[in-house]
């Protein structure tokens, strides 16, 4: 039986974006003197949703530009390293 996450699919392709920026990002840090992230670079998960509908693109586009507003009283944050 077949474990982990299953190549080609959006969690694979997710995951596979975290790892390879994660890694640039460090090198980053060590070889170009970035100033280093205090915290985790990435949320544990994420969350799809398929849009099916002009009424739910409104509220999804709604959501995606009122939401860096609301990342000081966001509870999934990390502010531990």
């Amino acid at each position: 039986m077949p474990s982990g996450t299953m190549s080609g699919s959006l969690g694979r392709i997710i995951q596979a974006f975290k790892s390879i920026s994660t890694h640039e990002y460090i090198l980053g840090i060590r070889q170009r003197n970035w100033k280093p992230f205090i915290g985790r670079l990435w949320q544990r998960n994420y969350y799809e949703h398929v849009i099916r509908d002009e009424n739910n693109l409104n509220r999804v586009q709604k959501y995606i530009i009122n939401n860096p507003l609301r990342w000081l009283s966001d509870g999934e944050k990390f502010d531990e390293p």
